[in-house]
């Protein structure tokens, strides 16, 4: 059942336009400032269920598990199913060297956390009633005009005033286009395999990637699922993983429709044998990578947030944690205008916040695609460069806490 509320009269200090993670995180934290807020989503999302593993999982970072918990959602997050990692291991199928981060070492109880996409959107979700967020589900964005002093959104059922308007609606933004904010995007002709697998050996509460020609392969430690749950029966403790498998599109193709056993096998050759033999244990999936930036992150009184504004390869899993410090900049803006009496939407204040996440993104995006140039090709130089480039890393504990500290987002 849908829910739908409206403002009691009066223009919207914040629309924000998209109900997934950074859309309703978004939509809390600017809300907890007391400011009037509205949610626009065309599809309310399904409730989560412990029963029914989503297959889109993230390695969600300490600054980000901070964010929620200062919006009261991370107890709820972390009281239904998450699973901490201690330690990274990554390293080259042509070379033994290994970077590799250890919880210890860096003095931190876990370095991250495996979180499903659906469980988070659920417990954002069920914050925003409290949180006084006018919730429009399920509304879509047909028209936006912009004025000096804000935007009216015409939705597919009425008309929301507003003197800023967030898009936080995907990497096919609707207000984007509507906003005539273009984009620069790059095909990485690679699709991301995703699946739940077990392992022969435990996975240690570790997140394991070893990178291919065709693209890097990762395992993430996953929680091991519900006893009651009977299509997941737990094998072995601690050997539940979801992976994200980047394959050139044809591989790609192919690998989906393998049989179980023929799966297996190849899954487990790619991955070296690292933890024995891995089984699946889900249905498989795949979604095309792309790096897909905008030219400007502002313009005039619209804001673009998330995969509105950035599309990253996944090799680093940072596709949420970059939108939701888009969110944590934002509110730390509208939070410092507010302590000196000062407006929140100035248009320097804006641009400020738009000239700091477009350079901190792109460059995030860049580098990613750089790793992934170079780790995934068999050219006979990268090949004998980067397994190398790995262990000197690893051999060096200051290099490796700042990699670490910077993903991280401390």
């Amino acid at each position: 059942m849908s829910r739908r509320s409206r403002p009691n009269g009066g223009r919207l200090d914040v629309a924000v336009v998209g109900g997934g993670v950074v859309g309703t995180a978004a939509a809390l934290a600017l809300a907890k400032l007391g400011l009037e807020v509205a949610l626009v989503e065309s599809r309310e999302p399904s409730p989560w269920s412990a029963a029914q593993r989503d297959l889109r999982v993230y390695a969600f970072a300490p600054d980000n598990a901070a964010l929620l918990d200062e919006l009261g959602v991370w107890a709820a997050v972390r009281s239904a199913r998450v699973q901490p990692y201690r330690g990274m291991r990554v390293w080259d199928a042509a070379d033994d060297g290994e970077l590799a981060f250890d919880a210890d070492a860096l003095a931190r109880r876990e370095l991250g956390w495996i979180v499903e996409h659906g469980l988070l959107v659920d417990r954002l979700w069920s914050a925003l009633a409290a949180a006084g967020v006018h919730v429009h589900c399920p509304a879509r964005v047909v028209e936006l005009e912009q004025h000096d002093d804000g935007a009216r959104l015409r939705l597919d059922d009425g008309v929301l005033d507003a003197r800023l308007v967030l898009a936080a609606d995907g990497a096919d933004s609707t207000v984007r286009e509507l906003a005539g904010i273009t984009t620069t995007t790059h095909d990485y002709a690679q699709r991301g395999v995703v699946a739940f697998v077990t392992s022969e050996q435990p996975h240690a509460d570790t997140a394991w990637q070893r990178f291919l020609p065709g693209g890097p392969l990762a395992l993430l430690p996953f929680a091991d699922p519900d006893q009651r749950d009977d299509h997941a029966p737990i094998d072995r403790p601690g050997c539940t993983s979801s992976i994200v498998w980047t394959l050139p599109e044809i591989a790609a193709q192919r690998v989906l429709v393998l049989d179980e056993d023929s799966f297996n096998r190849e899954l487990t050759a790619a991955f070296g044998a690292r933890l024995g033999a891995l089984q699946l244990r889900s249905q498989r999936a795949a979604f095309p990578l792309r790096r897909q930036l905008v030219d400007h992150y502002a313009n005039g009184r619209v804001l673009l947030l998330g995969d509105a504004a950035h599309v990253v390869h996944p090799l680093a899993g940072q596709g949420v944690n970059l939108g939701l410090r888009d969110v944590a900049a934002l509110r730390d803006s509208f939070r410092h205008a507010q302590s000196r009496r000062a407006d929140y939407a100035a248009a320097s204040r804006l641009a400020r916040w738009a000239r700091t996440r477009k350079s901190d993104n792109a460059a995030s995006a860049h580098a990613f695609s750089a790793i992934n140039r170079v780790f995934s090709n068999d050219d006979l130089l990268a090949t004998l460069l980067r397994g190398p480039m790995l262990g000197v890393a690893g051999r060096m504990p200051p290099l490796a806490r700042a990699l670490w500290r910077h993903a991280a987002g401390l």
